[in-house]
């Protein structure tokens, strides 16, 4: 009986070390902690599936260490309130910086997070463009063509989604830019949002709801995000730059509440310091995200197209600024789409 009993306690014991590991929690005492959960945004999920394994070959060469890596993706912002709700995450991988800010207001992240990195701890950016169907048979454009009468457009919700956000404040500043007064970039982005007829919580659920289910005219979503659906679709699609889009940088930082707990420091600091890396970075540009290293761009140049782009400093004053204006409850977005 005691050697069955002992059996059944080493069965649960790897079962829940397992578990733990699968969920980045922390091991039992005296156990060591090697787990690193990265919580990142919805459409990086085929980039980490190869930064991984990448990281832990070049980690396991220098230290002779060996680290485990594990994912969770979703909306951009639903992953920041995840991880400041208690997500074992060691390192967060967002697409805008509001998104980490919210971490340092709830004292998870520290207020200098986007100096402990180069390039304000963005190792690459991104713009939003638009798939079409093939032959593009509505003649889409531009961001006035999004508000025409008759064009379905799927962009995901601005409240949850990185992603959305950048498309609503693309859509708004390109009013601006060639002009416009916020009146005039209040109407447009109104009646584009008033031809949304779903809005996921997500980036990748919005690609599921254009190329599977089949619904909408266009999807707005970022430039690797439409190279991955031609990559896998084929011809079905065609792929449209406006004259004018955002900058899309995608912020990273160590979760510092997390990493000092679980004695992770060392390790989350040189998984972000990879994607720095050329190695990191030939990567992040295979995957049609534009990297940091001009080796790297220059080598994958072929996936970058030339775009007017400007950056939420400069039109929005920032991030918290363009938070409280536009996607604070009662904010710009919630009166434009109640109506």
């Amino acid at each position: 009986m005691t050697n069955k009993n002992t059996a059944r306690r080493l069965v649960v014991t790897s079962f829940l070390a397992a578990s733990a590991a699968m969920l980045g929690l922390p091991l039992q005492a005296g156990a060591a902690d090697t787990v690193l959960l990265n919580a990142s945004y919805d459409v990086t999920r085929e980039l980490f599936k190869d930064i991984n394994p990448a990281f832990v070959a070049d980690y396991k060469k220098a230290t002779g260490e060996t680290v485990n890596v594990n994912q969770s993706h979703g909306g951009s912002s639903k992953q920041a309130r995840s991880v400041a709700d208690g997500m074992e995450a060691a390192v967060v991988t967002m697409n805008q910086a509001n998104d980490i800010d919210i971490l340092v207001d709830r004292g998870v992240v520290a207020a200098d997070w986007a100096k402990k990195f180069p390039n304000g701890a963005a190792p690459f950016y991104s713009t939003v463009v638009y798939l079409v169907r093939k032959g593009n048979p509505k003649q889409i454009k531009n961001w006035d063509d999004l508000a025409k009468p008759g064009v379905q457009v799927i962009i995901p919700n601005p409240k949850t989604s990185g992603n959305g956000r950048y498309t609503y404040l693309a859509a708004w500043g390109s009013v601006l830019k060639k002009g416009g007064n916020e009146a005039q970039a209040r109407e447009l982005v109104g009646k584009i949002f008033k031809n949304v007829p779903v809005l996921d919580a997500g980036g990748r659920g919005a690609t599921t709801t254009f190329t599977q289910r089949e619904i909408g005219d266009v999807l707005v979503t970022f430039e690797n995000e439409v190279n991955l659906v031609r990559t896998e679709f084929g011809d079905k699609f065609d792929v449209v730059y406006p004259p004018v889009s955002i900058l899309a940088e995608s912020p990273v930082a160590v979760v510092d509440k997390v990493v000092d707990r679980r004695g992770l420091r060392k390790r989350a600091t040189a998984y972000l310091n990879f994607l720095y890396s050329e190695e990191g970075q030939e990567i992040i540009a295979k995957h049609s995200l534009r990297p940091r290293s001009e080796k790297a761009f220059k080598k994958y140049n072929a996936n970058f197209r030339q775009i007017s782009l400007f950056s939420v400093d400069d039109v929005f004053g920032g991030w918290k600024a363009a938070q409280k204006k536009h996607f604070d409850d009662g904010g710009e977005f919630d009166k434009i789409y109640n109506k």
